[in-house]
């Protein structure tokens, strides 16, 4: 077996192994979410406690939607630092598997806002500044697919990148910084705002796992990406060089 056979095989191997902790963990995250953990029982009515338990989900996709833009923020630094293709298909890997979290954000958010506020979506600060954080990143994946030549392209996205990432802190602490409806759950009183509830020990318990299992499941998915763009460049890079041969 050549040497660059074995480190395929290795990667392989990687990529197996997390995907299997990965999906092993979101199956125990959705058994603690949707049977270990307690209902919130301050809430008022059955639907609305039972809409609760989204939270471990939610919660979960906006962190990893928030740590997988701040990725986005220090590949592009890394790219503009080095000119390496491997910062620019990280940021892009990255902005792609953060906007799918974010709309599960989103999607989870209105399915909790229609018990508790009896509305699928409300202009507050935090769902505001969420929605366009959410379009300025397709934004980016807009700028990336108008621009052909890819050395043009990584640096421009890399700067965009590090643009955008502004709406991360801001949206972060929109609900300490303005009145909103939106509870606080992180670093506040969880019973703050409209629809908010005090969080028992197994209910905590329940949001740090998912968050880790969501965590995992991030670092599962760039990988794969990775290397899918990895290949793309590499037919990219063959393809010129047949056409300018």
């Amino acid at each position: 077996m050549s040497a660059g056979t074995a480190r395929s095989a290795q990667r392989d191997t990687l990529g197996l192994v997390l995907t299997v902790i990965s999906g092993l963990m979101m199956i125990t995250g959705l058994y603690l979410a949707l049977v270990f953990a307690p209902p919130a029982m301050n809430l008022q009515t059955a639907v609305e406690r039972f809409t609760q338990r989204v939270l471990y989900f939610h919660v979960g996709a906006a962190w990893v939607g928030f740590f997988a833009f701040f990725i986005t923020f220090a590949a592009g630094i890394g790219y503009l630092w080095r000119r390496s293709f491997f910062w620019d298909n990280l940021a892009n890997a990255s902005v792609e598997i953060g906007l799918t979290f974010m709309t599960m954000v989103l999607v989870t958010g209105s399915i909790w806002a229609k018990p508790t506020w009896n509305t699928w979506w409300t202009w507050s600060p935090r769902l505001t500044i969420s929605a366009i954080g959410w379009l300025m990143y397709i934004g980016y994946l807009m700028l990336r697919s108008a621009i052909d030549n890819p050395a043009r392209r990584a640096r421009f996205a890399a700067v965009y990148g590090i643009v955008a990432f502004i709406s991360v802190p801001i949206n972060f602490m929109a609900i300490r910084w303005w009145r909103d409806i939106h509870p606080a759950v992180v670093a506040s009183s969880s019973s703050e705002g409209t629809g908010g509830f005090d969080m028992s020990p197994n209910m905590t318990m329940t949001l740090m796992f998912c968050i880790a299992a969501f965590t995992v499941f991030y670092g599962t998915l760039l990988y794969h990406r990775m290397r899918l763009g990895k290949t793309q460049h590499e037919v990219e890079t063959l393809k010129q060089e047949v056409l300018y041969r």
